[in-house]
């Protein structure tokens, strides 16, 4: 079992950046792939990046690459999201989600541990 939570959210101006953390509880969290997903209103749950159990992550969704970076330190049962360059279409909610195995799915279905999320806002 796999509580998260997540921080790092706020108001941002276009071009400012975030730093969303995802904390986890569980000895076992150096198991899990941890994926982050975002749903802005109106708008179905999407894939943003995602890293496997051995730090090893997938490129980002082609909104976010280059911008966004996933990193992991299972020492502190943390996954980070650096979101640099921010526009106001990154408004979000941003959720972090966990699954006991290595393949990095995009599909939030096949996650079954979900935090609460954390709100982004980028004003223009």
């Amino acid at each position: 079992q796999v509580q998260l939570v997540e921080s790092g959210g706020g108001l941002v101006q276009a071009g400012g950046s975030l730093r969303l953390s995802c904390a986890a509880s569980g000895r076992t969290f150096g198991s899990y792939t941890v994926a982050w997903f975002r749903q802005a209103p109106g708008k179905e749950r999407e894939f943003v990046a995602v890293v496997n159990r051995n730090g090893d992550s997938a490129p980002c969704t082609d909104a976010v690459k280059g911008r966004f970076a996933i990193s992991r330190d299972n020492a502190k049962n943390t996954v980070s999201l650096q979101m640099n360059s921010l526009k106001p279409e990154d408004t979000a909610v941003y959720y972090c989600a966990a699954y006991f195995g290595t393949t990095m799915f995009r599909l939030p279905y096949l996650y079954n541990y979900w935090g609460q999320g954390t709100q982004v806002t980028v004003s223009s």
